[in-house]
């Protein structure tokens, strides 16, 4: 059923990688998939637990540094380790890097939330016992992290001792030789209180600049006859349980923090634990499956004919939800909970990537994505402000809580087009809802002070509306004028816009804004024009839309007569060479022709297909799924699974070869697109749901959800129908191959 995935490696490659892959959370927080009692002496583990958006600053230091440039960066902290336990039998150090391993099974259990070892293991001197670790994240109870170990003597073993510690002296990953990964400043915690209070242990950290708490309150539960001594050490606390023969313990860890918990994080902390009282680690597996139930129940997506694939596809979605921020306080960062690579920062990943598969299925937790955005309006007023618009606002390239953290501007802040991908995914959370109310409450503010941004940075000239020095999203091409990609998404940006200005300005609505924002008609005029006269720059040799104003005119890179080991070309070029040439690292503007591919007719949709295709190199995880939508799109069907084939397992198989550094979201979302809105062919426009399905022929069937406008539909694809149903809610029209069909409760449509 593929609903699980094993692992049994020990190499120290595939062990860091592991890590990644087997890491666990729930949106607040995250633990790798660390060996509890640790690995051999000179083994380098990416040891983490993590709290969404919790966060150190850190001086960004410039050999030159110009106005505007951020003075700090934010970074995600590696929080109090509670993980840690070792095992001894009879005062032997339980290792699987020692002794004889006669047997090691290592899962995580997609469909019921938990990882587990399972282990039979023999000591140099002839000890052996059976030992099994499972631990979960709680999808229920947000702050806990959980574990349950058991150890079975088999022979020799007349004493078996656990002891775990909770500790606060912990460092961040640091790798100087990857830019992906921060090359400093591992060190952002002070342990400021350590006790025991009743049975509890009880660890508190503070950051250093942004003094920022969060606290580890640790509750342990041994069965049987056992010992317990305890130990509050200088940077955590240590408990030591004393078994004779079979031992087992569930160590129950709640992690809390100020952002939103409050001053008082170790009351909190202390207010959970009262509330899991009585709850045995079967109860929580419990709970766990139940919440899963729901979620696959709605998320599922089900390909009958390849299990390789199906298990990717599965894994992907499932660590989406694991990383996926559920609360107005955070969003998604590039890798997730799952590791510290792009240092927790939230890109444009979120809104055009991930953003999606949550609307279709889960519209409260894309809601929430929003929220968060809204969130950080202001702190998008003020960038606006510091890189000299009168008004507008400028959302960071990377962030956690609204400032700026990207110190190389040509590939960060000049993508100005991050602020249109939020407008976008805005309009469409508007489609797919048609929540009035956030409109009104979130959404217009949000258009209006986006629209403000593009009309002070673009500019008219012979009747064009024209945007400079912008970077779209290859960054091997940085600060050009007329980027299509930017222009488009801005295009789209002004006129809705403009139209919701319209929208409320007909039901009376405007007031608040008019005083709010200081917001005037002639401010909506502009918009309108700006956008119905937009430059989109065309070849007429080519019969494609030009990348920007200059890409063309350069000389193409030699893909194919460049050495394999010097991709990806980011770590081997300086990027001025780059720049010089025409080549991509990811889809720019076959992207654009994704979004918004009524702006261009089919034609010239295939014509940059081919031409940009042939000078991609996918250095970017963001770029396959782009490819495969598009090659759905156009017929190019042996095209289109390739590529899908290429971001369904991109973590799984580390054909990027960083996944140790933590998993690739964005990747990961994009899978989920390449099936849905490219096999499957969905859009979501003005004019409704429609989807244009051509199923595998790999694949014997695929089955989806999708929600829409309060609606659940499913849609069944196999060689001969495409059946939809609905599922729950009221009844829904949509279209099929441009067909209108009504779907109703109790009847099937087979197209």
């Amino acid at each position: 059923m593929a609903w699980k995935l094993t692992k049994s490696e020990l190499d120290q490659q595939n062990l860091l990688i592991n890590e990644s892959l087997l890491s666990l959370g729930n949106g607040y927080l995250g633990v790798r998939g660390n060996f509890e009692e640790g690995y051999k002496e000179d083994f380098k583990s990416i040891r983490g637990t993590y709290i969404n958006a919790f966060h150190d600053e850190t001086e960004i230091t410039y050999g030159e540094k110009l106005h505007a440039f951020p003075d700090k960066q934010q970074k995600l902290v590696n929080v109090i380790d509670a993980q840690t336990v070792q095992i001894y039998l009879d005062d032997e150090r339980f290792s699987l890097f020692e002794g004889e391993v006669l047997s090691f099974e290592r899962h995580l259990h997609l469909d019921k939330g938990y990882s587990e070892r399972i282990i039979h293991w023999k000591s140099s001197n002839g000890k052996e016992a059976k030992i099994q670790f499972r631990r979960m994240v709680s999808l229920v109870t947000r702050e806990l992290f959980a574990l349950e170990i058991e150890v079975v003597p088999v022979a020799g073993v007349t004493e078996v001792k656990i002891v775990s510690t909770v500790n606060g002296d912990v460092s961040n990953f640091v790798d100087k030789n990857d830019p992906r990964v921060a090359s400093g400043h591992a060190k952002r915690l002070t342990v400021t209180e350590v006790k025991t209070e009743g049975s509890f242990s009880i660890v508190k950290d503070t950051t250093y600049e942004t003094k920022l708490d969060v606290a580890c309150v640790s509750f342990t539960d041994a069965s049987g006859n056992s010992h317990v001594e305890r130990t509050v050490l200088d940077g955590g606390v240590e408990e030591i349980y004393t078994f004779a023969g079979e031992a087992k313990v569930t160590k129950y860890n709640a992690y809390t923090d100020t952002l939103r918990h409050g001053k008082n994080v170790v009351a909190a902390g202390l207010k959970i634990q009262e509330g899991l009282k009585g709850k045995t680690f079967a109860d929580l597996l419990a709970e766990q499956k139940e919440y899963l139930d729901e979620f696959w129940r709605i998320s599922d997506v089900k390909i009958d004919g390849d299990q390789h694939l199906l298990e990717g596809i599965r894994f992907n979605v499932y660590q989406l939800l694991q990383s996926v921020g559920k609360d107005p306080v955070s969003n998604i960062a590039a890798k997730g909970l799952s590791g510290e690579g792009y240092e927790g920062h939230y890109f444009w990943d979120t809104e055009i990537y991930i953003f999606p598969m949550f609307l279709m299925t889960n519209p409260e937790i894309a809601k929430n994505l929003l929220l968060h955005r809204y969130s950080i309006l202001d702190s998008a007023r003020q960038r606006a402000r510091e890189m000299g618009h009168k008004k507008g606002a400028l959302f960071p390239w990377r962030t956690i809580t609204g400032q700026e953290s990207s110190a190389y501007f040509p590939a960060g802040t000049a993508q100005y087009h991050i602020s249109a991908d939020i407008a976008y995914s805005y309009i469409q959370y508007y489609l797919v809802t048609k929540d009035e109310e956030f409109l009104k409450d979130y959404m217009a503010e949000v258009l209006f002070e986006t629209a403000r941004l593009w009309v002070d940075t673009g500019h008219f000239r012979n009747g064009q509306f024209r945007i400079d020095d912008v970077t779209g999203p290859d960054e091997y091409t940085c600060i050009v004028n007329n980027n299509y990609y930017t222009n488009v998404m801005a295009k789209h940006n002004l006129l809705w816009a403009a139209r919701v200005y319209q929208k409320l300005k007909d039901e009376g609505a405007l007031a608040s804004y008019t005083a709010k924002l200081g917001l005037t008609e002639d401010e909506a005029i502009e918009w309108q024009q700006a956008g119905e006269n937009m430059y989109l720059p065309y070849d007429d040799e080519l019969k494609i839309h030009a990348q920007d104003d200059t890409f063309l005119q350069k000389e193409r890179w030699d893909l194919e007569n460049t050495p394999k080991e010097e991709f990806p070309l980011l770590l081997h070029y300086h990027p001025l060479t780059l720049y010089r040439y025409q080549v991509c690292k990811q889809a720019d503007t076959v992207l654009g022709h994704f979004l918004l591919e009524d702006e261009a007719d089919l034609e010239t949709i295939k014509n940059s297909y081919d031409y940009y295709e042939s000078i991609t190199t996918h250095d970017s995880s963001l770029s396959y799924c782009v490819f495969s939508i598009m090659a759905s799109k156009l017929g190019y069907k042996e095209k289109a699974y390739q590529y899908f084939i290429e971001t369904a397992r991109l973590d799984l198989d580390n054909t990027h070869g960083n996944t140790k550094d933590g998993l690739h979201m964005a990747n990961m979302g994009g899978a989920w697109l390449a099936i849905v809105y490219g096999f499957a062919g969905v859009r979501v426009k003005e004019s409704g749901l429609s989807l244009q399905p051509s199923l595998p022929k790999e694949w014997n069937s695929l089955e989806f959800n999708l929600q829409y406008q309060g609606s659940l539909i499913s849609v069944k694809m196999d060689k001969e129908y495409v059946t939809y149903s609905l599922v729950e809610g009221k009844s829904v029209e949509i279209q099929h191959n441009g067909e209108d069909i009504f779907l109703e409760s109790g009847k099937e449509v087979l197209m």
